[in-house]
Formats: structure tokens, C-alpha cells, sequence
């Protein structure tokens, strides 16, 4: 049963190597990932709502699996940014003006 990012991170690989998908080529994931946020785009543009949540899919399905491949633990990861991103102060505008200094 699938539990966590790392079990899907996991799952991915497994599913990649079982089928003889690439699972070594990181430009041709990023680019295969492109292509799939470029599909979700194009779906959203033409509000195909029944096409949106599987062009998300196959966004996050390429993410995770490049994240398993390059040992990267995606789930710490987020969170870890989430925790950065709560402590940035933007302007009025959006722009970053400064990250606190990190605690040594």
C-alpha cells in the first residue's frame, strides 16, 4: 500500500524499470515533464476540467519519478520549503525582500 511520497517516489521506479521506461536520462525526464505541465496547461486553457486532474497526474508522476531517480526524498523536501517559504517577506507586489538568516 502506498503511504507516503517516498512509497509513490518508489512505486514510480519500479514501474518505470518493470515497463523498460527511461530511468537514467534526467534531460529526457525533465523534458518528458515539460511536455506533460505543457498538456496540463493546453487542458486548462481549454477548461477541459475531465483532462485537468490526470495532466496534474502525470505532472506529479514525472516529478516523483526523477525525484526517486536523483535519491532526492521529494515529501522532506516540501516540507523543508514549505517551512522557508512561511518565513520570506514579499511587498505589496509579491517580490521577495529578504529570507532570514539561517540558524547555524
Amino acid at each position: 500500500m502506498i503511504t507516503s511520497l517516498k512509497d509513490c517516489q518508489k512505486k514510480i521506479l519500479e514501474n518505470k524499470k518493470m515497463k523498460g521506461f527511461n530511468t537514467t536520462d534526467i534531460k529526457f525526464e525533465l523534458l518528458c515533464l515539460y511536455g506533460e505541465v505543457n498538456e496540463l496547461f493546453q487542458a486548462y486553457l481549454k477548461d477541459d476540467v475531465s483532462n485537468i486532474a490526470e495532466e496534474l497526474a502525470d505532472v506529479a508522476i514525472f516529478l516523483l519519478g526523477i525525484s526517486e531517480i536523483l535519491n532526492v526524498d521529494l515529501e522532506t523536501a516540501i516540507i523543508e520549503k514549505i517551512v522557508v517559504n512561511e518565513k520570506r517577506i514579499y511587498n505589496e507586489n509579491g517580490s521577495k525582500l529578504s529570507t532570514p538568516a539561517k540558524k547555524v
